[in-house]
């Protein structure tokens, strides 16, 4: 891309003050670059409302974002348009082997990314540290988390998103991602890029019923991993901090290049 490409956002968002706060984050980040921003707000699924916005898109580069995140780097699309003409996929966290229906099944050192989450009425923001094998770009990515997902038009369009296996608001993100992978795309996660997401994610009923989808759909390709040697729970290292200066004096690669070194020590080190 010589010329700065242009930005496509598409949010898929039911509350309009969040949808309001998510728009100032856009066009203060995107201020540099040509952008549009596009709201779906009547999805039958996260699936079916980022076919739409696809469809809609006009941009270079097209952002997959929830309304609930906040992030909190002047450069991102600095950094997002450079790095997406040698990959083709972006996101925060992320895997290198994918065996189940979720992206932190195969545990360390698997695990790729940083994310801070953060509640409304909670004083504190948690940063988590998923794995910084790679600074400042992991890549070799199989599947990423969805709250932000970056691609390039080309990519996006190729791939699509499944409304018709996934057609709720569960794991529409990794099979996105992890089809991407198997048709040949590079993937990878931004570990410098700092990012708040204000929910953790829900693994109730609904995220069980898709992830048997998930796993029947592509079997094949996932393999016969032994239950035992499935992660139940996210594996990271977490901190908490007070505000927003605090957490982004701890976005450093030392700080978090040791954290990552600490999952990893064999156990007695």
């Amino acid at each position: 891309m010589n010329a700065r490409p242009r930005f496509s956002v598409i949010v898929c968002s039911i509350e309009a003050i969040k949808f309001a706060r998510i728009c100032e984050c856009y066009r203060h980040l995107l201020s540099g670059y040509p952008h549009e921003i596009i709201g779906i707000h009547d999805a039958a699924s996260l699936a079916e409302a980022y076919n739409r916005g696809i469809a809609q898109a006009t941009g270079d580069i097209l952002v997959f974002s929830h309304d609930d995140i906040l992030i909190l780097d002047p450069d991102f699309a600095d950094k997002l348009a450079q790095r997406l003409e040698n990959l083709d996929i972006l996101g925060f966290v992320g895997t290198d082997k994918l065996i189940t229906a979720t992206w932190f099944g195969a545990g360390q050192p698997h695990l790729h990314g940083v994310v801070a989450h953060g509640k409304p009425g909670k004083p504190h923001l948690l940063l988590n540290v998923y794995g910084v094998h790679d600074w400042p770009v992991a890549e070799n990515i199989q599947a990423v988390d969805g709250f932000c997902m970056a691609a390039t038009r080309p990519a996006a369009q190729a791939v699509g998103f499944d409304a018709t296996t996934f057609d709720g608001f569960h794991l529409y993100d990794l099979d996105f991602s992890y089809s991407a992978y198997l048709a040949g795309y590079r993937l990878g996660v931004c570990c410098d890029i700092p990012i708040i997401h204000e929910s953790a994610g829900n693994f109730g009923h609904q995220h069980l019923q898709y992830a048997e989808r998930f796993v029947l759909k592509h079997v094949e390709r996932l393999g016969h991993t032994p239950p035992e040697a499935i992660q139940g729970e996210s594996p990271g290292r977490g901190a908490l901090f007070q505000d927003h200066n605090a957490l982004l004096q701890a976005w450093q690669p030392g700080l978090l290049k040791r954290a990552t070194l600490a999952m990893n020590r064999p156990a007695g080190l």
